[in-house]
């Protein structure tokens, strides 16, 4: 099978691909392992709506009985929402829920392939996955890494989840040649505060600014992905010093309760729900939609359509 017929284009996105809009492709495991009932909705669709009212269209990507979906109904959101079956798809296992007809959820690493598929170079997300602490015992290294290092999407980001090794997943990406850019900082923010101790490799400032990099990109025959980080709005980070205590306390947890692989982020993003009376929800919600508002004018100012 070919990329055209496993994937299929929302009438919305193929439009806009037709009118040479700007599009902004948009993960799904922050639906279905992400964010619970119902605030899981509620983001997917202020997080879709605050792409369109920016002047770009959302591209929500996702399996469903093993199609690959480029732009979702509101009918479909709402089952991914509510589903407790939906596979977590990476690299390594999208071909199979497209085989077995399952329905799967994506990454980072997921919608990246998809998007690229799809002819989507802008993908607005939460956080990346990295390095994770203890790596060095573990090998545990997030697939979304070896994808930025190889697929040619944009990642728009509130920076890594803090519950990472930011300073090894930093190196990584270096290692893999993949930009990443502080967007209007010097300093790589660490998704629920803006500040990790961290110096941002690149700076760039202005969607414009942003689109010249891209064409000298393409000029140069550089390829791979784009990781642009984007601080959390400053009125709903949460302090680095505040937030560390919280991820030590339940990364111990984690521990404690033999919690391993894809299972350890939803529940470290669980536990810290709780640790923190809901408050990290909140941040969660506020960083997202304003990495989809960057991403729309990224997306935008590819396309020659500002």
């Amino acid at each position: 099978m070919s990329g055209e017929t496993i994937v299929e284009l929302s009438e919305e996105v193929v439009a806009a691909k037709a009118a040479g809009r700007g599009i902004v492709a948009l993960e799904s495991t922050i639906i279905t392992h992400g964010l619970p009932w119902p605030q899981n909705l509620e983001v997917a669709e202020a997080v879709e709506a605050a792409v369109r009212q920016r002047g770009a269209v959302p591209a929500t990507i996702a399996v469903i009985a093993g199609r690959v979906h480029v732009g979702l109904t509101h009918d479909q959101l709402v089952t991914l929402a509510k589903a407790d079956d939906c596979l977590k798809l990476s690299r390594a296992d999208l071909a199979y829920a497209v085989a077995k007809g399952r329905n799967g959820s994506t990454t980072v690493a997921a919608t990246m392939i998809i998007a690229r598929l799809a002819g989507i170079s802008v993908f607005a997300t939460g956080g990346i996955g990295g390095v994770h602490k203890g790596a060095s015992d573990s090998f545990d290294i997030s697939a979304d890494l070896e994808e930025l290092g190889r697929t040619d999407v944009t990642v728009v980001a509130a920076g890594a989840k803090a519950i990472l090794d930011l300073p090894k997943t930093l190196e990584y990406l270096e290692t893999k040649g993949v930009p990443v850019i502080g967007w209007a900082t010097d300093e790589f923010p660490a998704f629920w505060s803006r500040a990790s101790g961290l110096a941002a490799p690149l700076r760039l400032d202005t969607p414009a600014e942003f689109a010249a990099f891209v064409a000298a990109r393409r000029r140069l025959g550089t390829t791979g992905g784009i990781f642009v980080a984007n601080p959390i709005p400053p009125e709903f980070e949460i302090a680095r010093e505040a937030i560390d205590s919280v991820i030590a306390a339940a990364v111990a947890d984690a521990e404690a309760a033999g919690v391993k692989g894809k299972k350890v982020t939803p529940y470290l993003l669980s536990r810290m729900f709780d640790l923190t009376e809901g408050r990290s929800l909140v941040a969660n919600r506020a960083l997202i939609l304003n990495n989809a508002v960057l991403a729309a004018d990224l997306a935008k100012a590819i396309a020659g359509t500002v």
